[in-house]
């Protein structure tokens, strides 16, 4: 495999992992206030994600890929507030263990690294334009 094409795909591989990072965050921000609807019922748990390289043997390219999206088992911030539907008989409410302004910068992260694999998929997309190019007759 030239290494051109190799680059592209590493990248690709690269991509697609920060995007399901991304998609698991934002699931995340989005029930960061999310309870259940009656007492003692399931509310939001904070999800994670893992990466796990993964070997392409026919191009011998290392990869990476999205392993598994699991659980955050920490504990959950507990409100005061009697007049959820969702509050024991004490009058408390347990929240999501979601902490936004971790999401944020987890966000932040995973984007960056989403718009670095983009800029090598770009790169990689001028040299071959560029070698096109130099191939042509003048």
């Amino acid at each position: 495999m030239d290494p051109l094409t190799a680059a592209m795909r590493i990248a690709g591989s690269g991509l697609n992992a920060q995007s399901n990072r991304l998609r698991v965050v934002s699931e995340n921000i989005a029930n960061a206030q999310s309870t259940s609807k009656v007492s003692g019922g399931d509310h939001y748990q904070r999800k994670t994600i893992s990466f796990a390289a993964e070997l392409d043997r026919a191009a011998g390219l290392n990869l990476i890929k999205a392993d598994q999206v699991g659980l955050d088992y920490s504990s959950f911030p507990i409100e005061f507030d009697p007049g959820h539907s969702a509050a024991d008989d004490s009058g408390y409410v347990k929240m999501p263990n979601v902490n936004v302004l971790v999401e944020m910068a987890d966000m932040r992260e995973a984007n960056r690294s989403y718009e670095a694999n983009l800029q090598v998929v770009k790169q990689v997309r001028d040299l071959v334009s560029m070698t096109i190019e130099l191939m042509r007759p003048s």
